[in-house]
């Protein structure tokens, strides 16, 4: 089995490591961590203040995608020892896009993604990338959620 664990450092990135760590995985399985580096994008100007603030953007993505996934793929190690294979992986570029073409790429049987529980309007300027996901995949998909905090009435 191959599971795709797409991750992007959020309270349901944390909730989905989770349930990587208390399922019971059948003997040979592999886990892929992905991060997906996610810039602001390059305006074209003559200044190239865009650019430079696209490139200054790419580099902090990075940066946090690296930790995401090295923290992760430590954990799992850690905690299911021999029992999984696991590797990371980061790419760069919008996040529904690259975690379809990795787990086509790499023949996922299962994608594991969180959820941000973002309202209506959030998901209709910014999109959702579990929806979207669920809804393009070849695979199984499972989007997993934080618990949600109760809000003072």
């Amino acid at each position: 089995m191959k599971v795709l664990v797409a991750l992007d450092g959020s309270d349901d990135s944390k909730a989905v490591v989770e349930e990587v760590l208390h399922r019971t995985w059948p003997e040979g399985t592999e886990i892929e961590v992905l991060s997906v580096a996610h810039a602001i994008p390059a305006i074209p100007d003559p200044a190239f203040v865009g650019l430079a603030g696209h490139l200054e953007s790419l580099d902090h993505e990075r940066k946090i995608a690296h930790h995401v996934v090295e923290s992760a793929t430590t954990r799992i190690e850690f905690e299911l020892g021999s029992k999984v294979k696991v590797h990371g992986e980061i790419l760069e570029g919008g996040p529904t896009k690259r975690i379809l073409e990795e787990a086509e790429r790499w023949g996922a049987d299962l994608i594991l993604l969180g959820s941000h529980g973002r309202g209506r309007l959030a998901r209709l300027v910014m999109g959702s990338v579990s929806h979207a996901v669920v809804l393009h995949a070849h695979c199984s998909v499972e989007v997993v959620r934080a618990p949600r905090k109760a809000s003072a009435a």
